[in-house]
C-alpha cells in the first residue's frame, strides 16, 4: 500500500490514528446489553424483541476522532513549505522535504 494515494483529502481531526480500541469497548458493551436483554425476555415474547440502539450505549463523540475535515491540496503544499523552511536551509532540501511531507499526508 505504499504507492496508494487518497482520492479525497479527508482526515480525522485529532492525532488518534485509529478508533479500534474505542470500537472494541463499544462493541463489548453492546454485546453485554444484548445478552442481558435476551436473558430477561421470555420465549413467548421473542417476536417483539428489539435490539439495543448504538446511541443507547455510547456516543461517537466520546471516541478518539471527533470528526473529519477536508484538507485541500493547496493548503497542504503551503503548510509543507512552511515546515520544510523551518527544518532545512538549502532550496534543494526544502523541495525534497516538502515533497516528503505531501507524500506522507496523502498516503493511506
Amino acid at each position: 500500500m505504499s504507492r496508494s494515494n487518497r482520492k479525497t483529502p479527508i482526515f480525522g481531526m485529532t492525532n488518534c490514528k485509529s478508533e479500534k480500541k474505542d470500537k472494541k469497548i463499544w462493541h463489548s458493551r453492546w454485546r453485554c446489553h444484548e445478552r442481558i436483554n435476551i436473558t430477561q425476555i421470555s420465549f413467548s415474547n421473542l417476536d417483539s424483541y428489539q435490539t439495543v440502539l448504538k446511541n443507547q450505549i455510547s456516543s461517537t463523540w466520546d471516541m478518539g476522532k471527533d470528526g473529519r475535515q477536508y484538507w485541500t491540496y493547496e493548503s497542504q503544499k503551503r503548510i509543507a513549505h512552511m515546515l520544510a523552511r523551518k527544518l532545512t536551509q538549502s532550496p534543494r532540501e526544502i523541495k525534497k522535504t516538502k515533497e516528503r511531507f505531501i507524500h506522507k499526508w496523502n498516503s493511506k
